[in-house]
């Protein structure tokens, strides 16, 4: 376990919930990921991001899934794209990424408490 945070601390991550509404591969990348544009809603909009999730989704089945992101990091270069997001998720049993996602729509650009 990681050293204790305060509450301050837990503020400062912004993690909010949008719904991918692009996703294609992207083999510039390093490693296999693909390439997402989420819609956090009217106040952020569209985001891109790059996901190493290619173990256990294929690009078209992600269209309209809801996943949770960290929005506040300064964008990233991987590749030949600008990441301005970090989806979040969870290693399985092999250490491949298993999304992190809510179980009910809610509205896109809900932040997580």
């Amino acid at each position: 376990m990681s050293e204790e945070i305060s509450w301050a601390d837990f503020d400062k991550v912004e993690i909010r919930v949008g719904t991918i509404v692009g996703a294609e591969p992207f083999p510039e990348a390093r490693k296999p990921a693909i390439r997402l544009k989420v819609d956090f809603g009217a106040d952020l909009g569209i985001r891109k991001s790059s996901a190493q999730i290619t173990k256990h989704y294929e690009p078209q089945e992600l269209i309209g899934k809801q996943v949770m992101a960290v929005v506040n990091f300064p964008p990233r270069q991987i590749g030949p794209m600008m990441s301005e997001v970090l989806v979040l998720g969870f290693p399985d049993d092999e250490g491949e990424v298993v999304l992190a996602a809510i179980d009910k729509n809610v509205p896109n650009g809900g932040r997580l408490f």
